[in-house]
């Protein structure tokens, strides 16, 4: 399959005009699945709970409908990050749709003191989901530096983790670590769409990435400009945890070498 990672720059507070520029990148696109940032339909740079409400959508709002209604028509996938408003409350979400219509929606569930995150609520669920590509996770932003969200999607047979993201100016250890890390720890493919330019004091540093199972840079923007990189990837591959790198005398087994009964700790309360 081909996997984009679209990286632009949303308009902040206005889901209409993010939406059209949604579907004019998605609609231009040969990718089977397009990756856009955090926030991409509603901005995430605000400093009041107010704020926060007031640009925050509900799930069934026009802009995310018109976006399913084009990846309907065109046979694709996308997943998209907004500002949720649900009743009260606002949630980090991101959207995944397909060629059936929208598949289901991801709460960010690890929260750093940041934008709208300062006033959103947590996620409880941590969904795959099942494409004819592969298996699909979403973890955005913050989400990825936990590395036990990204094991959890791992043993739970995620394919690929789509990190859709909002990397300020000093969060470039993500880009150029992180995500790769997770990429190998686990053997999954990762693809990160990160934002560019600057919204309400805060600039981005772009550099999205889709990364193989084995930490390889299949495409990267080294850059906080507007763009689109692709990469063909066949998901099949992060299925074997057995890496080989010389038969009989080198070789790691990912998952059966682990060893759980000593790492209790990890999902303890602090």
């Amino acid at each position: 399959m081909k996997i984009a990672c679209a990286q632009f720059i949303p308009t902040f507070g206005d889901a209409g005009a993010n939406a059209e520029r949604i579907c004019e990148i998605t609609s231009v696109s040969a990718a089977d699945l397009i990756v856009f940032p955090e926030a991409a339909l509603t901005g995430y740079c605000v400093s009041s709970d107010a704020e926060a409400k007031q640009i925050s959508i509900p799930s069934t709002h026009a802009s995310l409908q018109q976006i399913e209604r084009l990846l309907v028509d065109q046979g694709s996938y996308a997943i998209v990050g907004f500002a949720e408003l649900d009743g009260e409350k606002v949630f980090n979400s991101a959207a995944l749709f397909g060629p059936n219509g929208r598949i289901g929606i991801y709460r960010k569930t690890h929260i750093p003191f940041l934008g709208i995150d300062r006033f959103v609520t947590a996620g409880c669920d941590a969904p795959i989901f099942e494409t004819p590509f592969g298996n699909v996770a979403i973890a955005i932003c913050f989400d990825i530096r936990f590395p036990e969200l990204a094991r959890s999607y791992a043993l739970r047979g995620a394919d690929l983790i789509c990190v859709p993201t909002n990397w300020p100016e000093g969060a470039q250890p993500s880009s150029d670590y992180i995500c790769p890390a997770r990429a190998v720890e686990n053997h999954v493919f990762i693809a990160a769409a990160n934002r560019a330019g600057e919204e309400n004091g805060f600039r981005f540093i772009g550099k999205s990435k889709i990364i193989a199972p084995s930490g390889k840079i299949l495409a990267s923007a080294e850059h906080d400009q507007e763009t689109v990189i692709e990469a063909e990837c066949d998901l099949f591959e992060a299925r074997s945890k057995r890496v080989v790198q010389k038969p009989g005398e080198y070789e790691m087994d990912l998952w059966n070498a682990r060893r759980p009964e000593l790492y209790g700790t990890l999902t303890a309360n602090s």
